[in-house]
């Protein structure tokens, strides 16, 4: 038999491709990615086994997933449409690579994956995947199989003993790592509606959030955060501290009608407690270290890296130069910034940094000021001279 690696989450859609991959002439090896979704494995393997998988691996990537996607993201202030951190769109790159390397591994012919042909994520997997092995044949069932609807599925697994939870109503589409929560479908498709509180996963409503503010200090080395307050944390720790504390004063919920690469708009409501923080806090500090003219620039590097993020050009070369240019000015990147939690809100209320480029003698109004303001017009008269006709 021909055999297939499956990206598989263990949902109706991944659980029938399963087997009718299995009816097209496949032995079918099933990888899970933990990227700390927070599911059973246990259970999504012995579903995998039931739909027809002849091996599942599953492997726990969020160490790689922080260290190698979403470190370098954060550095880069990547946020895409100025509301979406990236979440799901960092971790596509990861799973394609797993993928193939699991296809090498068991000298596959194929690998597979679950997205429909109006998302995102089928072009972020398989240009992925095309850049790491050209040769490798990619397979997409749910563009062509025959189901036409959710319940033509349901009744598939079924027939096969697929073991699904079909009796929870499910409005919503959701994908989870410990980076963020995207949701869609179900009643956020109306554009006129606000989002319902049971669309959201972990995040606290301004209304029932925490009646007092939080005030933390989180200190960054090099441009990524090693403390908070005066405790060390690992990577992990402490991004996962900052999901279940943002969580309860209501940080990092997003409401964005996006543009989507396949061509059209498409709601989604985020949830990203951490991510929110950290960005927040990494932006404030690169103000008080960076130059004008180099925060300028990467405002506009930014904007093009979180683009090509969510395009699925994670491995390209524009990508790694861009990573380049964040490196060389992280060295600057050292300090730390207190930030105000509150009803939903994170901000920055002080900033500390032994690369601070603030003078307060130049910049007060005070008696201790040192700016000699003589100079402003001559420096004025050359900087207009150009646009005098």
């Amino acid at each position: 038999m021909k055999k297939v690696v499956l990206a598989y989450s263990g949902g109706l859609d991944t659980s029938c491709i399963v087997r009718w991959l299995r009816e097209q002439g496949y032995a079918v090896v099933c990888f899970i990615a933990d990227l700390g979704q927070g599911e059973d494995f246990s259970a999504i393997e012995k579903r995998a086994h039931a739909a027809g998988a002849s091996k599942v691996y599953i492997k726990d990537l969020q160490e790689e997933f922080i260290r190698d996607f979403v470190s370098p993201s954060l550095k880069a202030n990547a946020i895409y449409e100025g509301k979406y951190l990236l979440a799901t769109a960092l971790s596509r790159p990861l799973i394609a690579k797993h993928l193939v390397e699991i296809a090498h591994k068991e000298k596959a012919d194929a690998v597979a994956h679950g997205c429909t042909g109006k998302g995102n994520d089928q072009v972020r997997f398989e240009v992925s995947i095309g850049i790491l092995d050209r040769k490798l044949k990619i397979l997409a069932p749910v563009r062509e199989w025959e189901f036409k609807s959710r319940q033509e599925e349901i009744e598939y697994a079924r027939t096969f003993n697929i073991p699904i939870d079909v009796t929870k109503k499910k409005p919503y589409s959701i994908d989870r790592n410990i980076w963020g929560i995207s949701i869609e479908a179900g009643v956020l498709e109306n554009l006129e509606q606000e989002p319902p509180e049971d669309a959201y996963l972990i995040t606290k409503s301004q209304i029932t959030a925490t009646t007092y503010p939080k005030y933390i200090e989180i200190y960054f080395e090099k441009g990524l955060p090693k403390k908070i307050g005066s405790r060390p944390y690992k990577l992990k720790t402490l991004i996962s501290h900052l999901n279940d504390l943002g969580s309860v004063y209501g940080v990092g919920r997003t409401d964005l009608v996006e543009n989507r690469l396949v061509g059209i708009k498409s709601r989604e409501i985020y949830e990203a407690p951490a991510a929110t923080i950290l960005y927040t806090a990494h932006k404030e500090l690169e103000s008080v270290v960076l130059d004008r003219e180099t925060a300028h620039f990467k405002e506009i590097i930014a904007l093009k890296y979180s683009e090509l993020v969510y395009y699925g050009l994670w491995y390209s070369d524009l990508k790694q130069a861009l990573d380049a240019f964040v490196d060389s000015i992280q060295k600057y990147v050292t300090g730390s910034i207190k930030l105000k939690l509150f009803k939903g809100s994170c901000t920055a209320v002080a900033r500390r940094s032994v690369h601070s480029l603030y003078k307060k003698k130049l910049a007060t109004y005070g008696r201790e000021d040192e700016f000699d303001q003589k100079l402003a017009e001559g420096f004025i008269k050359i900087w207009g001279m150009p646009y005098k006709r």
